[in-house]
């Protein structure tokens, strides 16, 4: 065998190798997600549903806890006051 046939040889294994690569990727969810319009769209959709949800979640809990941490103030009359007033009212809401 020559250094040509060898090298030949390995080219078309690496070849070989990619096209199934490549092969399996194409098999991949995302991949056939992304393949059709359609399924793109309600998808994309349903992750911005669950974004904005997410976002408005943890929003939500993140100035109840600040605004409760801030009504445990009560040196400061001022923001103490309002922070309590806003605790008041959150839980009037529950």
């Amino acid at each position: 065998m020559t250094q040509d046939d060898t090298s030949t040889d390995a080219q078309t294994e690496a070849i070989a190798r990619l096209t199934r690569e490549v092969e399996r990727l194409n098999g991949h969810r995302f991949v056939r997600i992304h393949n059709s319009f359609w399924r793109l769209v309600l998808f994309q959709f349903a992750r911005g549903l669950a974004f904005g949800l997410g976002s408005v979640m943890g929003a939500t809990i993140l100035v109840s806890l600040l605004a409760w941490w801030v009504s445990q103030f009560e040196f400061l009359p001022l923001i103490g006051e309002w922070a309590a007033q806003i605790v008041d009212q959150i839980e009037e809401i529950r």
